[in-house]
């Protein structure tokens, strides 16, 4: 790559190029290059279902409703809340919808497989490449970490960059990201591109939805740069002196923290209503997750009870997800 490109442009090409880090499957866990909750415990995917149920028996959502995850990668997520949907109100499988959006073709091949393996015909799943493909009355949508791998720009001191062969340059006027910078009273760091024709998409989908969402990050914007490379579990700072992006590129995982305020904006701006904005933590234990463990340990043997209850803590341990990590929530009514 020689020719000059936004930063967005340059983080695009990374993630979702093609030949992108996130185009083919990617292992995540322990002989991968970071950890999800997904990858943790299988509790986090039944804390969802269990709030599923929920919203089933308040009226929110209908029996025939879809649940949509947005983002799903191998799909384990999904799978996941389909297992602990079976085990709690086994008959809603006959009556949900189960829809995935996953623009790769290869990782919709991946996720039916495995849907298959694990669910055989009994559940079948719905494709779509982006969400102005679906329309719907009622829907549940869930995302894991799905704001933090948006492209964004870079900005410092009025300026905004642009990358010429890897290299960066702080020299491009951009009123867009200077107003947004000064919104969320930035001099500097990353100003998240596309937020608000996502919120946009999500609110033409369905005309009445919840939609939920686990990242990292806080409400206010942090005060300087944190965009980092993932590489074996190794985080390495973007701007590392010593940092060899033409060999990173593409072959790991690029992120950086999420600005809630600058999410719950996109939402407000198209109608959506902004519910809350909680600890993971404090969201899973709200949504069910003692209960969960607690029917675990009358149905299997104490062994298994243990090793299960080790994997779910690390969702909610302030010292692993459970603080840095946060839920936050979104409903359109009618």
């Amino acid at each position: 790559m020689t020719n000059s490109i936004s930063f967005s442009e340059y983080m695009s090409q990374w993630l979702y190029a093609e030949d992108g880090y996130y185009s083919s499957y990617k292992t995540i866990g322990k002989e991968g290059d970071f950890y999800t909750a997904v990858s943790t415990s299988q509790f986090f995917g039944g804390c969802v279902a269990k709030h599923i149920i929920s919203l089933i028996d308040d009226g929110f959502l209908s029996k025939d409703g879809v649940v949509c995850e947005i983002g799903a990668h191998h799909g384990y997520f999904l799978a996941d809340i389909v297992q602990f949907v079976y085990t709690l109100r086994p008959e809603l499988l006959k009556t949900l919808k189960f829809v995935i959006i996953e623009k790769f073709v290869d990782l919709q091949t991946f996720q039916k497989n495995y849907f298959y393996e694990s669910f055989g015909d009994a559940v079948k799943i719905i494709h779509y490449k982006s969400l102005s493909e679906l329309r719907c009355k009622n829907a549940f949508f869930i995302a894991n970490e799905i704001f933090d791998a948006f492209p964004c720009e870079l900005y410092y001191k009025g300026k905004t960059a642009r990358v010429d062969t890897h290299v960066v340059e702080f020299d491009v006027e951009n009123d867009w990201v200077k107003q947004k910078a000064n919104k969320y009273h930035k001099d500097r760091g990353e100003i998240a591109v596309g937020y608000e024709e996502f919120a946009l998409e999500m609110s033409q989908a369905s005309d009445k939805f919840e939609f939920m969402s686990f990242d990292y990050g806080e409400m206010s914007a942090r005060p300087d740069f944190c965009i980092r490379v993932y590489d074996k579990h190794e985080v390495i700072p973007f701007f590392d002196e010593n940092i060899k992006r033409d060999e990173l590129f593409k072959n790991t995982d690029i992120t950086y923290d999420v600005t809630f305020a600058h999410v719950k904006d996109a939402y407000e701006e198209v109608g959506v209503e902004f519910i809350e904005l909680k600890a993971q933590m404090v969201a899973l234990v709200d949504m069910g997750i003692l209960e969960l463990l607690e029917l675990l340990k009358k149905n299997v043997d104490e062994k298994i009870y243990t090793q299960e209850l080790q994997k779910a803590k690390m969702l909610i341990m302030p010292n692993f997800l459970g603080e840095r990590f946060k839920m936050i929530k979104f409903r359109k009514t009618l």
